[in-house]
């Protein structure tokens, strides 16, 4: 597991994305303040320990073991007290069981990222957590998704592939449905995003080459070959031939930044890669959750932080599972404001996937992408903007 933090055809450390700060970076050596020196080679440390700290490969295995088991252990704290406390157990697909579910996660992770943090000599924030503007940056994002996702459930309902009806409810259940939900998938997204776009981003572009690109998507294609139960996975196999030749050209060139582009490929793939255990899930589904999370990578990069992201993906999935009443990557929740009937092809109206399973959803990312690049593309070199491509991620 002596994963490489640097990309070893290249002499000079891989620049990725640096932590965004108003002010100048920090100095190398202001950044490593209490890291003791790196292992020589032989040293049986050097398997673990880098020039960088702890090595990439083993910060991410560390980041998963213990966000999964704290996330456990704290899920079921939560559920009883839940249980305790209001003497009712939750049922499934409501918004109080998410808020309690995710509520754990996000929790867990918190809990994870302080952890790892303390052990890597960083602050909670160099994982693309602290930038310019983060509450503006946090608000475009809500509005972005709601609005890319009513524009996808728009064009669905014109080509009658979708058909809207107001759900029955009564007195004040819409507001209070509305609100549960809205806390529900604010954990989501910063359970998420958090997880993807923050941690896995950054520790992910200070460690890998592309041929470790390669190896990560090239084993998750092997497992969902081995699994024929895969719902989708189709998706993962076209996420993986879409970003290889870039992230070739990007090696073959030495392209300042290519880490944080071939993190971002193995990323995403991931992203979609953990969707097909979803029933209902199709190979368009899968696809349209890697490349979204392409988009979010992007946004690090051109907003400073990941506030955009987690604001885009709470709306869009609030917009989905509370508002429009789709499906969510197959998931149908109880309590929402309409209800939607799929018709049509599969192909158009995403079937059991709901409106991400749809064909038209690719041209919406696209349009996302687009419309992230017109808000944000020119601030990138302003004082207190994302770091320029050259820079490299302190430690």
């Amino acid at each position: 597991m002596a994963y490489p933090e640097q990309d070893p055809l290249d002499p000079q450390p891989d620049p990725a994305l640096a932590p965004p700060t108003q002010a100048p970076l920090p100095s190398a050596d202001a950044s490593h303040r209490g890291r003791p020196p790196a292992p020589q080679q032989g040293d049986p440390l050097w398997l673990i320990l880098g020039p960088n700290g702890l090595r990439a490969g083993w910060s991410i295995v560390l980041f998963i073991v213990l966000a999964y088991f704290l996330a456990n252990v704290l899920g079921t704290i939560f559920s009883e007290l839940v249980r305790g406390l209001l003497h009712r157990q939750l049922a499934g697909e409501t918004a109080g069981s998410a808020i309690v579910s995710e509520g754990a996660w996000v929790s867990a992770l918190a809990l994870t990222l302080g952890i790892v943090s303390r052990l890597e000599h960083r602050r909670m924030g160099d994982y693309y957590l602290a930038g310019p503007a983060m509450a503006a940056r946090f608000l475009g994002g809500l509005a972005c998704g709601f609005g890319a996702l009513s524009l996808l459930v728009g064009l669905l309902a014109w080509g009658g592939w979708i058909h809207l009806a107001i759900a029955p409810t009564s007195g004040s259940k819409p507001l209070v449905d509305a609100g549960l939900w809205s806390i529900a998938f604010l954990f989501v997204g910063l359970t998420e995003e958090g997880s993807f776009r923050c941690y896995l981003q950054f520790t992910l572009a200070r460690g890998i080459s592309f041929w470790w690109a390669v190896a990560g998507v090239g084993t998750m294609c092997l497992s969902d070959l081995a699994h024929p139960g895969s719902h989708g996975a189709g998706g993962v196999y076209a996420m993986t031939l879409l970003g290889l030749v870039p992230c070739l050209l990007l090696h073959l060139r030495r392209t300042p930044g290519s880490g944080f582009w071939q993190a971002a490929w193995v990323g995403s793939t991931f992203f979609g890669f953990i969707h097909t255990g979803n029933n209902g899930e199709t190979w368009i589904g899968i696809l349209a959750a890697a490349t979204i999370g392409f988009v979010f990578c992007a946004s690090v990069r051109l907003t400073g932080s990941a506030w955009w992201a987690i604001g885009c993906h709470a709306a869009w999935d609030w917009g989905e599972t509370y508002f429009y009443g789709t499906a969510d990557s197959g998931f149908v929740a109880r309590g929402h404001l309409f209800t939607a009937t799929p018709a049509g092809a599969a192909l158009w109206s995403g079937g059991t996937d709901g409106p991400e399973g749809s064909v038209l959803v690719l041209p919406v990312i696209l349009l996302l992408l687009g419309a992230l690049v017109a808000l944000y593309g020119r601030k990138r070199s302003a004082p207190g903007s994302a770091a320029p491509l050259g820079e490299r991620v302190p430690g």
